[in-house]
């Protein structure tokens, strides 16, 4: 047996590795998913994600083997991360001076054919692979190989969501406390999201293309799981990229009608045709900042919409000033909020669920952001009917051209 080489820039490598916080982390169905795709397409019995740590590889995940690490010095993926442009493939290894005496080709698992594919970061280093095993000599045709190189794609696509993620909570908790750090780091982030979410999404697609006539119905579920968990990414993504543009909005002071603004709103989203609208007190031009207003509204008649339980929604926006306020009341007649959540819900992240799976709780907060860039308030109560639904109530300063 021939033990495999340390790569040279392996300080470098843990380092990389270490980044991702996944090592002993428990089962994740996404990567599960993936190995069990894996297995079925290239026709082998078993299929692992493995990491190479210092002494070990450790299966993030693992199908067909009960193992979960080997030593390092026995394992086929410490000699496959020194080949990072391609797959590594022994087709026998009894006949392989590397590994014929190798504990785990002599003994169980009994590895006899081995495919890896490099689990390569986007800045060159490869923390792993994802392989298939027989338990007898075996080959891949090119369309196997192929799809085997997908899927480490797409495993380096979660690894990135993953550590790019709980980069963006912890510092999105830290900017709430610090007061503005949030801005620029989301903006930045949610760019270097949008490639790994787009790459799961396309390889995903992929296999549902080739293969969906030959999958079963649990796979089927887990290939489904994986394109709904990309859909929430971009979600996210989306809703911090707005969320991080309301610092840099220019605010664009200028007289405008309230009730042409909604009505424009209303015709550019879901909610035409969907909501019934009630006025009051919009008729005369304002002087303010429509961009702002038109945030405002958008998020408020969106969640109207997304929140609704009743036949029809209705929404009723007013209009008033008082002394030196200008004063923007909206309602709806949906399910409301309880006032014990009636603050947290202006924090990122917050959901207190709804028909859209992809509601991430960026919206509300957004508000908020906007009505302070205005120097203005945002409360949420009681509506004055005593009807059940929700009443935004907003104070900004009263302009004058």
């Amino acid at each position: 047996m021939i033990k495999p080489e340390i790569p040279s820039n392996e300080k470098e490598r843990l380092e990389a590795l270490n980044r991702y916080d996944i090592l002993d982390t428990l089962s994740e169905e996404e990567y599960d998913a993936i190995t069990k795709i894996g297995s079925i397409i290239c026709n082998k019995p078993i299929s692992v994600i493995s990491l190479v740590d210092p002494t070990r590889q450790w299966f993030k995940s693992k199908y067909g083997i009960d193992a979960d690490e080997t030593p390092r010095e026995l394992a086929f993926c410490a000699h496959a991360i020194n080949q990072p442009d391609d797959l590594f493939i022994v087709e026998d290894a009894t006949k392989d001076e590397r590994f014929h005496d190798n504990p785990l080709v002599v003994d169980a698992p009994n590895v006899i054919f081995y495919a890896g594919a490099p689990l390569n970061t986007p800045d060159g280093h490869t923390l792993g692979t994802i392989c298939v095993i027989d338990n007898k000599p075996g080959k891949l045709n090119e369309d196997q190989k192929e799809a085997l190189r997908s899927l480490s794609i797409q495993v380096m696509a979660l690894l990135e969501l993953r550590r790019k993620n709980k980069e963006l909570v912890y510092l999105n908790d830290e900017s709430i406390r610090l007061n503005g750090q949030l801005n620029a780091f989301a903006y930045r982030l949610s760019h270097d999201l949008k490639a790994p979410v787009r790459s799961v999404s396309t390889v995903v697609d992929w296999i549902k293309e080739e293969y969906q006539d030959s999958m079963e119905d649990q796979l089927t579920d887990w290939i489904s799981l994986i394109h709904d968990k990309s859909s929430y990414m971009s979600a996210v993504i989306e809703g911090m990229l707005g969320f991080s543009k309301v610092s840099n909005l220019a605010l664009g002071y200028e007289s405008f009608n309230l009730k042409q603004l909604v009505e424009e709103i209303e015709k550019g989203c879901s909610v035409y045709n969907e909501c019934v609208f009630h006025f009051e007190g919009v008729d005369e031009p304002v002087f303010h900042s429509r961009s702002s207003f038109n945030i405002i509204l958008q998020n408020l008649m969106t969640n109207s919409l997304k929140y609704n339980d009743k036949e029809q929604c209705d929404i009723f926006i007013s209009l008033e000033r008082k002394g030196k306020d200008l004063k923007l009341i909206y309602e709806d007649n949906g399910p409301g909020i309880s006032a014990e959540y009636r603050e947290k819900v202006f924090g990122l992240f917050e959901t207190l669920g709804a028909k859209n799976a992809n509601s991430v709780g960026i919206g509300l907060a957004t508000l908020k952001s906007v009505c302070e860039r205005l120097n203005g308030t945002v409360e949420l109560k009681d509506r004055a009917s005593g009807e059940e639904g929700v009443c935004f109530e907003m104070n900004f300063p009263y302009l004058t051209e």
